[in-house]
């Protein structure tokens, strides 16, 4: 997770004054689906349904309501089962209204908790229960024939069976993949696994942190927009002109990315301004995006949650939610908690548990497991400012009050472990009791160090590094002397307060955190090691990942540290050197296939010069840091190679043989037939999380076989990091 500029200072100071399958699950076919053998099964379906006490098939009866008059299948209602979550659906019917919970039933166009059943088998037959989704009644037909809501009892006026129809039903609206053909598979779990990994993002960012709605939001309710909704995409991504307010005026976007001016609040299915590659605060990884990019070859991702208090409580303000939980833990594990949510909605779209193509993953051989059934493998990880709570006071005079201690560590660490979480940064852009950040932004996060801590930044000279040698980020930043842009408002004269007058005066030039990794610091790493975490070197201080190369090269093997997402705080070719021949992995922000092909070049430099023979895989994977406010490319430009569409992958010269037995897959232009809304990558660069995969065809019209080659082992590169933490023997034992 990135940060924000300095037009971020002036604007919060005003506030504070003022207050499987390539085809889409839910795509018409032309085969008539099987009756549903259990509660998963009816998922995507088109079904009449008859009553089992009265024998008709519900049809409309009047203007809104229902009855079980019809004789024949093709007389009836035909109803889409759009799956809500794991056993529990929409009921769609031909007229675009749905079934909905009253007495009696009726027929509404617009979705509510009352459309939403809950699918029950009856026990010895081949009927079901329609539970309203308050669980108490269910959908039961009277002696009159009409539809109407009762508790269940020993009789079968409670009871349905799904019937096949040849009435065509209408579709549910849904995001399009706009993919065709079937992903591959894997050659063997114990081969070496092929697709590419992003190693960063947060997919459980979003203004709803539940299924139903009820936990949440993430980063005080800035970012808008749901990765699943019970009620689907015309909900997920929405009009915020709620949330955002007229022409998006309270969109906190403006003090997050430094764009101002208002935007176009349209969501469904026209997206007028929105998503966009520089709008961080619409939701970005809606599931069918990502969904497009699995497709594609994306077999690994880690999913952070994440969250820096102070930036959170400055982030309520704007978005007008006072309550909204800001402790980094708290948002963190609701997050990670709102990932298996993800995967029961996916399973759900594709037919039950396990049936989905999102699978999170708690070790590396599930990993392989996972990827070789040509699946998505998740993996777990946080990414806070004050991971295990660890957050530190710091005294005017100098004395720290660290809010944790070694017990505290070791009971988070146990906590996050027991939820499945596998990667964590021990350091994030706030200091802590564990140590000192990175510093790569001079301005804000000055100001949310001090909100935060309570002191300002000490800093020093950055060590001396090999200026010859390429970088994966320059050590340190210049820090603005003061804070400017304050002015007569309760900000202003807070942080007079806490400073009692006397701003900091830094020296010219880059600056490098002073504080590096404390005994608490060098506890919870050496505790992240015992426990077998892979553990991210990104944020830390330049000085404190010196210290952190050292203790891993002390452990017997030596321990690989991570890079996902170009190295916050800096990192040279010396560190990148360590990292690689101790078994670790750098891979960079997701920029356009230009920089992926460019920062190829850096890491076989870094390798050479670590040594690393030619059988240590090469794989270059990516850091998207998507609902991360870090930022994503625009368009290529220039004289690139443009991408064409369709576009094939998997077949042509620029395919390796590893590729040779996959089944070609065609990416066309993403477009929603609502509408007409189109995505290019050359016209908008990556708008969203579904240009993925013509990111891939900019890859291969950048760097041709070599770049693919890369970018499809970088799965494999992550994994056999991994394995090198997970597959050792605990320390201590």
């Amino acid at each position: 997770m990135r940060n924000i500029c300095i037009v971020c200072v002036a604007i919060v100071a005003t506030l504070v004054t003022a207050c499987g399958s390539s085809s889409a699950p839910n795509s018409p076919s032309a085969e008539t689906p099987p009756v549903p053998t259990d509660r998963y099964a009816a998922a995507n379906g088109c079904y009449a349904l008859q009553s089992v006490a009265s024998g008709g098939l519900v049809a409309a009866d009047g203007e809104s309501g229902y009855g079980t008059s019809a004789q024949q299948a093709d007389e009836a209602e035909a109803f889409f089962m759009r799956a809500a979550t794991l056993g529990k659906y929409l009921l769609y019917a031909t007229d675009e209204r749905l079934l909905t919970a009253a007495s009696p039933v009726e027929a509404l166009a617009a979705p509510s908790d009352a459309a939403i059943w809950t699918v029950d088998p009856v026990e010895g037959s081949d009927a079901f229960t329609f539970y309203s989704d308050d669980g108490s009644l269910a959908l039961a037909v009277t002696d009159a024939g009409v539809l109407t809501l009762a508790e269940p009892d020993e009789t079968t006026r409670t009871h349905f069976k799904f019937v096949p129809t040849s009435v065509t039903c209408a579709i549910y609206p849904e995001m399009p993949t706009s993919v065709t053909g079937p992903t591959f598979k894997g050659n063997g779990v114990d081969k070496p696994a092929v697709g590419f990994a992003d190693v960063h993002t947060h997919m459980g960012m979003s203004s709803e942190l539940s299924y139903a709605g009820d936990v949440g939001p993430s980063a005080g309710g800035v970012l808008y927009g749901e990765v699943i909704h019970r009620f689907g995409v015309p909900h997920a991504l929405k009009d915020c002109l709620a949330f955002h307010g007229p022409q998006g005026i309270l969109d906190a976007n403006q003090i997050i990315s430094g764009t101002v001016g208002p935007h176009e609040t349209q969501g469904w299915p026209t997206f007028v301004d929105w998503p966009n590659n520089h709008a961080l605060t619409h939701q970005l990884m809606y599931y069918k995006w990502v969904e497009r990019a699995w497709l594609s070859g994306l077999r690994l991702m880690v999913n952070h949650g994440t969250n820096i208090a102070a930036l959170c409580n400055v982030g309520k303000l704007y978005s007008l939610a006072p309550l909204a939980d800001c402790n980094d833990m708290s948002i963190a594990t609701k997050q990670i908690q709102y990932l298996y949510d993800v995967q029961d909605y996916v399973d759900a779209q594709n037919g039950g548990p396990g049936k989905g193509w999102f699978r999170i993953v708690t070790s590396p051989q599930q990993a392989r497991e996972v990827i070789n059934d040509g699946k998505l493998a998740v993996v777990l990880g946080v990414e806070v400012a004050q991971v295990f709570n660890c957050g530190v006071t710091i005294l005017p005079t100098g004395i720290e009050l660290p809010k944790c201690d070694t017990d505290q560590i070791d009971e988070e660490l146990d906590r996050l472990w027991d939820l499945g979480v596998r990667h964590v940064y021990p350091y994030h852009d706030i200091n802590s009791a564990l140590g000192g950040t990175g510093f790569f932004s001079g301005d804000v996060m000055l100001l949310l160090g001090l909100l935060d801590t309570g002191a300002f930044w000490e800093s020093t000279d950055c060590r001396e590094y090999p200026e010859d040698e390429p970088l994966v980020r320059v050590p340190g930043t210049e820090i603005i002397t003061g804070l400017p842009l304050l002015g007569d408002d309760p900000l202003t004269q807070l942080v007079l307060d806490l400073t009692g007058g006397v701003l900091p005066v830094y020296p010219d030039g880059y600056q490098c955190n002073k504080r590096t990794v404390t005994d608490l610091g060098d506890y919870a790493l050496r505790a992240l090691m015992k426990k077998r975490m892979v553990i991210d070197i990104d944020h830390a201080a330049y000085h404190s990942k010196d210290i952190m190369l050292d203790l891993a090269e002390q452990q017997d093997p030596p321990y690989p540290m991570t890079s996902s997402h170009d190295a916050h705080g800096g990192l040279t070719s010396d560190q990148a050197q360590r990292m690689l021949a101790n078994g670790g992995i750098i891979y960079p922000y997701k920029g356009t296939g230009v920089k992926h092909v460019e920062f190829l070049e850096k890491l076989k430099f870094w390798r050479e010069k670590a040594g690393l023979s030619e059988d240590r895989v090469l794989g270059l994977g990516y850091g998207a840091d998507v609902n991360g406010f870090g930022g994503h490319p625009g368009p290529r430009g220039g004289d690139s190679k443009p991408v064409r569409y369709p576009f094939t992958l998997f077949r042509g010269e620029d395919w390796g043989p590893q590729f040779a037995d996959f089944d070609p897959v065609t990416v066309d232009l993403l477009t929603i037939p609502e509408s007409g809304k189109f995505w290019h990558i050359d016209e908008v660069g990556m708008a969203h999380y579904g240009l993925v995969a013509d990111f891939v065809e900019e890859v291969r019209l950048e760097g041709g076989r070599e770049a693919l080659d890369a970018l499809y082992n970088s799965a494999e590169a992550y994994l056999q990091m991994w394995e090198q933490t997970y597959n050792r023997e605990p320390a201590g034992q």
